[in-house]
């Protein structure tokens, strides 16, 4: 008899367990688009490593697909993701052509005023260099006179603009801007000597110190640390609550620090998610 009360009991705890995620779960509304498609549908590069990319074997996989996986999860939805070039993603969510586009964006005037965006991680913006040319990195402006290749419309893209011109302001040389529409390929330009160093965040940067095995290394300046977040169209209050209430009962259950450091950037963990329309909304951290 006590045997069968103690199997009893383990299942009533397993089925209040299960009720209990449950809730939760319901507790996270779909937004009409969603319910109705049964898709969260997100646009995506899939070309950022670690935050999204393709293994070997073709898979979506890294940071931002596996929080959207998770957040597909609780809306009951399969997840879709559609590769989409960086520069187009705000010219797509303010025409409607998407819902999501869920990269790691830095909130500025110009973007809020098309956009909303949902703040789920931190972090700076940092250069790379190959270790010969390290040293030559040298002083309170290391990047003037040099080669540096960025994404187009990132925020390493206007970055590089305003360093550049702190350079001529001073009298030293204009740094020499080329922009790329692959991380990869910005990588590869290091390497091959097209560029002398990469302009990104720095927790793609330190992916990517780690990942090429020591042919890339990451300067220890760091630039404009932000909290970044998900593209959303302008006042689209339904989709806004859906991604914040989500993204919050990952942060409550574990899962949103377990992926990031699953992914070596737990240190770019921020204390909650929360729904930025305009420059005040920023929080420090």
């Amino acid at each position: 008899m006590k045997s069968y009360l103690k199997i009893a009991g383990l299942g009533l705890g397993a089925l209040i367990a299960a009720w209990s995620s449950t809730a939760l779960a319901a507790d996270v509304k779909p937004s009409p688009d969603v319910e109705s498609s049964g898709k969260l549908s997100v646009a995506n590069t899939l070309d950022y490593a670690p935050f999204e990319y393709l293994d070997a074997d073709g898979r979506q996989v890294g940071i931002i697909v596996e929080l959207a996986g998770e957040v597909a999860k609780l809306v009951g939805a399969e997840l879709d993701i559609q590769r989409t070039p960086f520069p187009s993603m705000i010219p797509g969510l303010a025409s409607g052509r998407f819902k999501i586009a869920w990269e790691t964006f830095s909130a500025n005037p110009d973007r809020l005023k098309q956009v909303d965006f949902v703040m789920f991680i931190k972090a700076g913006i940092a250069a790379s260099t190959s270790p010969e040319k390290k040293d030559s990195f040298a002083g309170d402006m290391p990047l003037c006179g040099k080669r540096v290749g960025v994404s187009a419309g990132s925020a390493s893209d206007f970055l590089v603009d305003k360093l550049s011109k702190d350079c001529t302001d001073k009298g030293q040389a204009e740094i020499t801007k080329s922009v790329f529409n692959s991380s990869t390929d910005i990588v590869q330009a290091v390497l091959s000597d097209r560029v002398d160093a990469r302009m990104d965040d720095a927790t793609s940067s330190s992916y990517f110190e780690v990942t090429s095995k020591g042919q890339l290394v990451v300067l220890p300046t760091l630039y404009d640390i932000a909290p970044l977040g998900l593209a959303i169209a302008k006042d689209d209050k339904a989709t806004a609550d859906m991604m914040v209430a989500a993204l919050a009962e990952l942060f409550k259950n574990g899962k949103y620090q377990e992926i990031l450091n699953k992914y070596g950037m737990g240190a770019y963990a921020i204390k909650e998610p929360y729904f930025v329309n305009n420059m005040d909304s920023l929080r420090a951290d």
